[in-house]
């Protein structure tokens, strides 16, 4: 057994981002006395159906049927168990996933169950309800144990006495606080313990720990914060009004609740950029999101800040990363394909007027329509407000179309398409951003909606992946991302590593991202400048990469590094073949008098690799080694990437 130190994202999140801007858009808007005034008294705030009549007004014939299903499949299903084994097996493996299966099917089942029985209203899945909201009382802690190395004891098994919120700590509270508001009156029949235990032990796990909010990163008034933050927050907020019966302490909670999601938004740049990628983006600008949708109605909609520029911009970020399909641009620990809740989506873009995220929404449910409705692992209240969004979609097809390009100036973002299907983005930015890869330079290639050349993505979270060991894992390394190897050294992880004379460019010419990234290496790797310039022709339909360097002294070795999942063909001089599995072949050409060609394949033994095999639809992912023939101090070179027609 080992003691893990971590730099974990709960408390010292991985990210720091250039600058708080403490704009306290909510705080600012609405006092405390605001909020009071305004905040529907629990026992007349009714924000879903409480009747079978009511949810089947709400919901299709169909959507009904499948929800009793559900709750028939949980109730079918043997309740996980957890134990002191499976919580110990962190820090003696490094594995996260056994104890978050059992965690997140209980509370998964219990949401499927509570939501069938509210809308049959035949007490069928009554029983089984009691029976998980006790087993999940009776859980020591209600997080999953990577987030315990911020209690006092630290060595695996949770401390009763030193409760902390963490993500899933919040998110068992909403699953306890829907349970009391859906099914309450039929547990107090069975014992009136229940519920007074629901409202016992999510008092004294989260909302008196939380008080403390100096123990909590996620919470800081002067430092950035991530997902974290919005996430943990909109769950507060929903436990909170739904469970708290002093109406002096829930209008106290949900304003301070309110302010604490402000320190978000004082993180992010003025264009609503969010550095840890779309993936994270649905638990981060999409839970800010849940939360101003719970403000709203609780208020009778009085407290709305959907008028905002900043939440605007936030909101817009998802569909501008957006790639083709099911793809989406993944830099950081972002995966490069998910299926987005269109529900979700679609309601936000009502909410702002945006037409385009309206569509993009309606494009997302109707391509990924189990993304919105089906079982859920997180975000609960999403869901049944998904649900009840069902009723209210148009008959009438998306017009979503992808946008042509999107420059976002904080987190140095670039995004363009040529009109023959290339798809090009690539950044600047810094080595210390949420949840990061050492990749300041790196770009990524599309053609046709598929993949070319790629940022390979994470692997699976394991203890070492938030530790002081994360850059030991291949796929955090600038070594295995598009970006030059300087002296067999690569980027290494801290905020001062970044891109510096950052400048895009967008105009009819051109769509290009400039940036010198030598102080994106260490000292050893001997950089004076190394000028980047990636660059878009959509007239020549070409994507060009030129870099033109200054080294301390004529390097040992210098080489480029490429990224693929394609079949690759390196047999022509001075060109290397890409065909994508769809057949599509794009050609990168190079001066073969500069550079000899390799490639490799790394590896995917391992937990943390083991995602590796399927992640891209079952594709390895190869890198392919450009090494430079001729060694000087002083040097220019570009690639040519073009479609094949």
């Amino acid at each position: 057994m080992f003691r893990i130190s971590f730099l974990l994202l709960l408390l010292t999140p991985l990210l720091v981002r250039a600058q708080i801007t403490q704009r306290n858009i909510l705080s600012k808007k609405y006092t405390a006395a605001d909020l009071q005034s305004a905040l529907v008294p629990k026992d007349q705030w009714k924000p879903y159906p409480k009747t079978s009549e009511e949810w089947k007004k709400a919901l299709p014939d169909s959507v009904v049927k499948s929800v009793i299903q559900s709750g028939e499949a949980a109730l079918a299903t043997p309740m996980p168990q957890l134990s002191a084994t499976i919580l110990m097996n962190f820090v003696r493996s490094g594995d996260r996933e056994e104890h978050s299966a059992v965690s997140f099917t209980r509370r998964s089942n219990l949401t499927d169950l509570i939501i069938a029985e509210s809308v049959e209203n035949k007490n069928r899945f009554t029983e089984a309800i009691m029976n998980y909201v006790w087993a999940i009382c009776e859980e020591t802690f209600w997080g999953v144990p990577a987030h315990l190395s911020t209690q006092k004891a630290g060595n695996g098994l949770p401390d009763m006495q030193d409760p902390i919120v963490d993500l899933f700590a919040a998110e068992t509270a909403t699953t306890l606080a829907l349970t009391d508001y859906f099914i309450g009156e039929k547990l107090d029949k069975i014992s009136p313990l229940i519920r007074k235990r629901i409202y016992a032990e999510t008092n004294r796990r989260i909302f008196e720990p939380i008080k403390n909010t100096e123990r909590y990163g996620y919470l800081s008034k002067t430092k950035a914060v991530n997902n974290w933050n919005p996430w943990i927050v909109s769950n507060l907020l929903v436990a909170e009004l739904l469970l708290e019966n002093d109406e002096s302490k829930r209008k106290d909670y949900a304003y301070t609740y309110m302010t604490h999601m402000d320190a978000y938004l004082n993180g992010l740049g003025e264009d609503g950029g969010c550095d840890e990628g779309p993936s994270y983006w649905f638990a981060a600008g999409a839970s800010v999101f849940d939360a101003l949708e719970t403000l709203q109605s609780a208020s009778n909609g009085k407290v709305n800040i959907y008028d905002e520029p900043l939440i605007q911009k936030m909101a817009s970020y998802v569909y501008k990363m957006h790639i083709a399909n099911d793809y989406f641009v993944n830099f950081a620990d972002a995966d490069p394909k998910l299926r987005p809740d269109g529900l979700m989506l679609y309601r936000f873009g009502r909410q702002l007027k945006d037409d385009n995220l309206t569509q993009f929404g309606l494009w997302a449910f109707n391509s990924f329509p189990e993304a919105a409705i089906a079982k859920g692992r997180f975000q609960r209240q999403r869901k049944v407000a998904n649900l009840l969004t069902l009723q209210t979609l148009p008959s009438t097809p998306s017009t979503y179309k992808p946008v042509a390009h999107a420059w976002f100036n904080d987190i140095q973002v670039l995004t363009a398409r040529t009109k023959n299907g290339l798809f090009l983005a690539t950044h600047g930015g810094h080595n210390a951003e949420s949840h990061n890869h050492n990749d300041v330079g790196d770009f990524i290639v599309y053609v046709d909606g598929e993949p070319v050349i790629v940022d390979a993505g994470r692997g699976n979270y394991t203890a070492k992946t938030f530790s002081s060991k994360r850059y030991e894992l291949w796929f955090t390394q600038s070594q295995y991302h598009n970006l030059p190897v300087i002296n067999g050294i690569g980027e290494p992880a801290g905020r001062h590593f970044e891109a510096q004379n950052v400048t895009s460019k967008i105009d009819k010419k051109e769509l290009s991202l400039s940036m010198d990234i030598a102080k994106a290496y260490a000292k050893d790797a001997g950089v004076q400048s190394w000028k980047r310039l990636v660059k878009l022709d959509p007239k020549k339909n070409t994507i060009e990469v030129a870099d033109d360097y200054l080294l301390d002294a004529d390097p040992k070795s210098l080489q480029q590094i490429f990224m693929t999942v394609c079949e690759v063909n390196t047999s022509n001089t001075g060109k290397i073949i890409f065909k994508t599995p769809g057949k599509k072949t794009v050609s990168l050409s190079y001066d073969p008098q500069l550079w000899t060609v390799s490639s490799e394949f790394p590896s995917t033994e391992g937990m943390e690799y083991r995602s590796f095999k399927t992640k891209w639809d079952n594709h390895p992912v190869q890198r392919i080694v450009l090494t430079a023939k001729t060694l000087t101090k002083k040097g220019k070179h570009g690639f040519a990437i073009a479609k094949s027609e």
